[in-house]
């Protein structure tokens, strides 16, 4: 059974496409681009099912045409329509730069104390300005000179958090 800790969330998929079982993918994240991923994990009722890939082909920077094995029609493409798509760390992690979207429940730690200020929710990239989202709603801007050390293993990013940023 596949855990939620041992995956990340890196789109959804939409509609079905033509008759032979394709699905528009949008995705966030083009990790199972760059490794060697044979299968996405798709959320199907809150359970986490593998779901091997037969081809997929790129529409733009964000949206991609998945055929999946053994989805043949277009009914069966469309049961899957508003599935959170899923890829697993173990794999991201053989890509030597972890992306934006991986980072999502890490702890953060101040490199100052080593003293843990939250875990990651959420990445805030919608602006120029890209923000981590504590659970406790609490903004911290990213930029690589505040990141000192990413631990993938231990799932925890240090930081220089600047003076009076915690407090606000």
């Amino acid at each position: 059974m596949i855990r939620q800790e041992e995956v990340y969330k890196i789109g959804r998929l939409g509609k079905a496409h033509g008759i032979k079982g394709e699905v528009s993918f949008q995705f966030d994240d083009d990790v199972f681009d760059r490794t060697d991923a044979d299968y996405l994990i798709l959320d199907i009722d809150s359970i986490l099912v593998p779901f091997f890939m037969e081809e997929y082909r790129f529409r733009s920077d964000s949206l991609a045409l998945v055929k999946f094995c053994d989805i043949d029609t277009q009914e069966r493409a469309s049961e899957l329509t508003g599935c959170d798509v899923y890829f697993p760390r173990a794999l991201a992690e053989e890509d030597d730069t972890p992306t934006l979207v991986s980072l999502v429940g890490f702890d953060l730690v101040d490199a100052k104390g080593n003293k843990r200020i939250g875990t990651i929710t959420t990445i805030d990239d919608s602006t120029a300005n890209i923000l981590f989202e504590l659970e406790d709603g609490r903004l911290i801007p990213v930029t690589d000179d505040l990141i000192t050390d990413i631990n993938t293993k231990e799932r925890t990013i240090k930081m220089e958090i600047p003076e009076g940023l915690l407090e606000l």
